[in-house]
């Protein structure tokens, strides 16, 4: 079995270093969870600006035609008795605001929130006044108040949401005690009691806080989850460029080798022949510049899986481990060491230089090495079929109320954060944002607490997945 134990080095080399702070704002440092959490994560900021006058308007006419049909089938079908002419008032007022509205604004815009607000409290305003004249509350169409707010609840901040259920549930109880009859056939008599009134009222109240407040939680889920991803989408993109530099690097400094060499003969010669100590003064100044720059050039290409451009696509699991922990050796009273395993008789792959994992796990060992007590293990193992990394350390854990959700963006992963080494207390963001870039490459991936103690972080591959092949 292959075994390489590798002790992390304390020197950072540029490259890495530079590595880091670009992904410091996606990671968590610098605050990066603090500024999401209150600006970008709060649930007003979640859902402002997200009422299109073409939604409200399309919606309004929606219940405007369903009144005028209802109020059609009982006149025409049902013969019923009831106000009609002061209900098609009601309907037709409601279809003037709704017909200024879609003129005076262009459909694309966006209503502010005290003006998204204002015109759904029309609409339940209006409601109630065809629920009055058509029975109140004993009228079963008074479930209508439900829709302002349930669309309220997915496009407005909490508070606006809260007075407009508010002046729902106050409308629907006003319709248990003041209202005109319910619409009914000539010759009939209809008697509702009032605590059958009051009992419909209460259950229209339910109503509207139950939808509203599930279409609330399913709205903030998924306001949360699109910001999330969106930030996904930033590191790996900054995580893309970062590993196109570094091929640019080396390329470059392959294609500048040759006239640097050329610069240096001609200057050499050049100084050998020199006519004044002046032109040799200058000609010897050319060449230690050419070879200062041989020198630069062989610093960019000092690491080996960065030579070229055909081996910076590739990259063995050790030099992978290296890459990883690399950036967190320097830690204080910290160690942290890679192994790499196999099984016996399987040849160790070498695999596709890919920035999802090494972000993913640079993260992973960033957070560990903010908890451990005295080390973090990272491990690489591969048979003939998979291959999988792992990083552990010997803290606290994850708190196991919180366990089961990792990886969703907004939990905290730890007990005790304030205890951490750098005392950031984020909200899981860069969890969820290296599960996502993981499982973009094809891993599963889990998370778990250790054996006495500690938290352990896995994730493995289809060894065909992520494997570089031979030809």
């Amino acid at each position: 079995m292959a075994n390489v134990r590798t002790p992390a080095t304390s020197a950072l080399k540029p490259v890495a270093g530079f590595d880091r702070a670009a992904a410091a704002a996606a990671q968590g440092e610098a605050g990066y969870d603090e500024v999401v959490l209150e600006e970008d994560w709060g649930e007003g900021s979640a859902h402002r600006g997200r009422l299109r006058v073409r939604t409200l308007v399309t919606q309004r006419w929606l219940v405007l035609a369903g009144e005028a049909l209802l109020l059609l089938a009982s006149a025409v079908i049902l013969q019923f008795r009831a106000p009609y002419a002061l209900c098609f008032g009601v309907i037709g007022a409601g279809a003037w605001i709704n017909l200024l509205t879609g003129v005076a604004s262009p459909g694309q815009r966006t209503l502010g929130d005290g003006e998204a607000a204002g015109q759904l409290a029309v609409d339940i305003v209006q409601i109630t006044a065809l629920m009055f004249l058509t029975g109140g509350a004993s009228n079963p169409f008074v479930l209508l108040l439900i829709a302002p707010v349930t669309l309220a609840a997915a496009t407005l901040p909490r508070r606006l949401t809260l007075a407009l259920a508010l002046l729902a549930s106050a409308a629907s109880l006003a319709l248990a005690f003041f209202a005109l009859p319910l619409p009914h056939a000539e010759g009939a008599e209809v008697a509702i009691a009032p605590s059958y009134r009051v009992a419909a009222a209460l259950a229209n109240i339910a109503g509207i806080a139950l939808i509203a407040g599930y279409v609330r939680l399913a709205a903030v889920e998924a306001a949360r989850m699109a910001l999330a991803l969106d930030v996904t989408q930033t590191v790996l993109s900054r995580e893309q460029r970062l590993s196109a530099l570094g091929a640019l690097a080396a390329a470059a400094a392959h294609e500048l080798g040759t006239p640097l060499a050329t610069i240096a003969i001609v200057a050499k010669e050049l100084g050998r022949e020199a006519p004044t100590p002046a032109v040799k003064e200058d000609a010897e100044l050319l060449t230690a510049q050419a070879e200062r720059c041989r020198e630069i050039l062989r610093r960019l290409t000092a690491t080996p899986d960065k030579a070229s451009d055909e081996v910076h696509e590739r990259l063995s699991l050790r030099q992978l481990v290296h890459e990883v922990i690399e950036p967190h050796a320097g830690v204080k009273d910290v160690r942290v060491e890679a192994i790499v395993t196999g099984a016996p008789g399987t040849a160790a792959p070498d695999i596709r230089r890919m920035p999802e994992i090494i972000h993913a796990f640079t993260s992973f060992v960033e957070n560990a090495v903010d908890f451990a007590a005295a080390e973090v293990l990272v491990t690489a193992r591969f048979d003939a079929e998979t291959i999988s990394m792992e990083v552990r350390d010997d803290g606290p854990g994850f708190a196991p109320e919180v366990l089961s959700k990792l990886g969703e963006p907004y939990v905290t992963t730890r007990p005790g954060a304030e205890g951490s080494r750098t005392g950031h207390i984020g909200m899981g963001l860069g969890f969820f944002i290296s599960k996502t870039l993981l499982e973009r490459t094809g891993a599963l991936v889990t998370f778990q607490n250790g054996r006495p103690r500690g938290a352990i972080v896995a994730a493995r591959w289809p060894r065909a997945r992520i494997e570089v092949g031979d030809g």
